[in-house]
């Protein structure tokens, strides 16, 4: 069931539990997403970088597909097809191409900009039904060529922004995009509380999701945070499933090179990492 993403953050908030954002890449990543979703009884965002938009030919195949996918395998828990880290243009892209929730990433740009930008957008995505992510501080690691370092975001800055009427908001508290260094301080929690100080029951977005300890992703949930991003770590479970596979010689076994068993095994990876998360999360059965 396709909706925008900002009543089942609004419950997550009030119930104290996060939803998963999983990033998509293809149709296998879909489809173990979405069914793992529905096996569990849980919302779920999908999350499409603009890289990913691109791969996968321009987000208008990636909303069809997602649309005919849903109708498809009957889902009926909440589902949100969501822009990820999104430039100004790539908004309204995926605006038109039937996205029902968007990203706008100014947090590169000075802040009167993405406080300029971030207001507009607001206006059209809420006209439109579509909820609204912002971002304000830098979330480190580089996405989409988007380089940042990690920089905690300001308190009265997210306050601002949080004001123009965001759905829910990401702010950079420590948290990197990828795999975290051995020297990784982790997450800044007294940024955290203060933002939440701030912004009140806006549901906040932890970006970076791939390998913050349990003990911390829990500690955020409990101050505030609703929404946990998670893609690097479906990407290499699925590598490392598949290389299982050939490396075992399996492609050449029978019928073993035919695409649909050569993916079988990192499907199947996916959706065992997307159930992990979702229980870590408290997701489950909050459909």
């Amino acid at each position: 069931m396709l909706v925008n993403a900002a009543e089942m953050l609004q419950k997550a908030q009030a119930g104290h539990y996060a939803v998963g954002q999983f990033n998509i890449n293809n149709l296998e990543w879909t489809k173990a997403v979405l069914l793992t979703a529905q096996e569990l009884n849980s919302p779920v965002i999908l999350g499409v970088s603009m890289g990913a938009g691109k791969y996968m030919t321009g987000y208008k195949t990636v909303a069809a597909m997602v649309k005919a996918m849903d109708e498809s395998l009957g889902i009926t828990v909440p589902v949100a097809l969501h822009l990820d880290h999104g430039e100004y243009d790539a908004c309204y892209d995926c605006i038109k191409a039937g996205f029902t929730s968007i990203m706008f990433d100014g947090s590169h740009l000075p802040f009167e900009e993405n406080f300029a930008k971030t207001t507009e957008l607001v206006a059209v995505a809420h006209k439109l039904g579509l909820s609204i992510e912002a971002e304000v501080g830098s979330i480190g690691g580089e996405e989409d060529g988007v380089v940042g370092a990690g920089e905690c975001a300001d308190p009265d800055e997210c306050k601002k922004i949080a004001d123009l009427g965001v759905d829910f908001l990401a702010a950079g508290i420590g948290n990197i995009h990828g795999v975290y260094p051995d020297n990784w301080a982790g997450l800044s929690f007294d940024t955290l509380a203060a933002i939440k100080d701030k912004t009140g029951d806006m549901p906040l977005v932890l970006h970076g999701g791939t390998g913050i300890p349990d003990d911390q992703i829990a500690k955020a949930i409990s101050l505030g945070v609703s929404k946990i991003n998670v893609n690097t770590e479906c990407q290499l479970v699925f590598a490392e499933a598949t290389r299982e596979y050939i490396e075992a010689g399996k492609d050449q076994q029978g019928k073993g090179f035919d695409p649909r068993k050569l993916l079988a095994p990192g499907f199947e990876a996916i959706k065992a990492k997307v159930k992990e998360k979702m229980e870590l999360f408290g997701s489950v059965n909050k459909a």
